[in-house]
């Protein structure tokens, strides 16, 4: 629950810190006439629109399951990414649309830079404090949508940044032309964030593997225990369900191995495998180490053959 309580939180300082900046930003474009800033706005706008997208999948994944749910909501986290990513990456589009514009048209650019400089050193600032806020919250709960939006905002510190750059080379050479220049390069550093979180997004939504390193370490617990538990060749399974690493394991023990020595096992491994991933979801199977079509026949004719007996 005190997790819960911490998204909800750091999705809703996002939603205030972006609506700041997204006014300030706007004034300033409109104040100073930089192109650049205007990009910066817009940018700002999406990581709004994202926010509050961020903050409605919260929400929604930290229902429990029911009956329409069974699984639970956070998939809602993915889509949630998936959708910001797209976002970040409409808005690098139009960023680079404008500023190609003005360049071709060689558009007169006049541009107070002062009051753009600071609004930008500003904007650095609060996004640093912001996304690290984010960060830590969604690596202690894996929360993709979380992560997604602390993205979102590093992005916007360097790009920020990067105007902020630009605006003092402005000031300091006179050359307006920079402006439109370093929208464009803002631009595709925006794009470049855009295309890697609607990616792994969209690879949860469509149930990827957790990635291969994870995979051995589930395999190195098991490994830890005696030969006399295998982990089943292609037995294991594991994905990313918003927040919940999703992990399946098909374990194979000997034949004589008792119900609660299988158990005890079991319980271990799923111990040591919590201890690394936390906020998981397992479900371990266990069968005979002998188990196939032909055992399953062999160990029929064996149990009917018993039963004859005993009658």
């Amino acid at each position: 629950m005190e997790i819960n309580k911490k998204k909800k939180f750091a999705a809703g300082l996002s939603i205030v810190s972006n609506i700041i900046l997204s006014l300030l930003k706007i004034g300033a474009g409109i104040l100073s006439g930089s192109l650049s800033i205007i990009s910066e706005a817009i940018h700002s706008m999406s990581d709004l629109l994202a926010s509050f997208i961020t903050f409605f999948s919260v929400m929604k994944s930290s229902q429990p399951a029911d009956k329409d749910h069974p699984f639970g909501h956070g998939k809602y986290e993915d889509m949630s990414g998936f959708i910001e990513g797209l976002l970040i990456i409409f808005a690098s589009f139009y960023i680079i649309y404008e500023a190609a514009r003005k360049i071709v048209h060689s558009v007169p650019i006049e541009i107070e830079s002062n009051i753009g400089i600071s609004v930008m050193l500003f904007a650095v600032i609060m996004n640093i404090i912001v996304s690290e806020c984010l960060f830590k919250t969604a690596k202690e709960s894996n929360s993709i949508s979380l992560y997604a939006d602390a993205e979102h905002l590093r992005t916007d510190v360097y790009s920020s940044f990067g105007v902020m750059l630009g605006l003092i080379l402005i000031k300091i050479t006179g050359h307006t032309i920079l402006d439109p220049i370093i929208a464009i390069l803002t631009a595709v550093f925006i794009y470049r964030a855009g295309y890697t979180i609607s990616k792994k997004a969209f690879l949860n939504l469509l149930d990827h593997s957790l990635p291969e390193s994870d995979l051995e370490k589930i395999r190195m617990i098991v490994r830890s225990y005696p030969d006399s538990v295998v982990l089943k060749e292609n037995g294991i399974r594991a994905r990313q369900v918003g927040p919940i690493d999703d992990i399946d394991l098909v374990l194979q023990f000997p034949e004589d191995t008792s119900i609660c020595e299988c158990h005890k096992i079991c319980e271990g491994i799923e111990k040591e495998i919590r201890e690394i991933f936390v906020n998981a979801s397992i479900s371990i199977h266990s069968e005979p180490a002998c188990y196939s079509d032909d055992c399953q026949n062999i160990c029929d004719k064996k149990c009917n053959l018993k039963n004859n007996q005993m009658v």
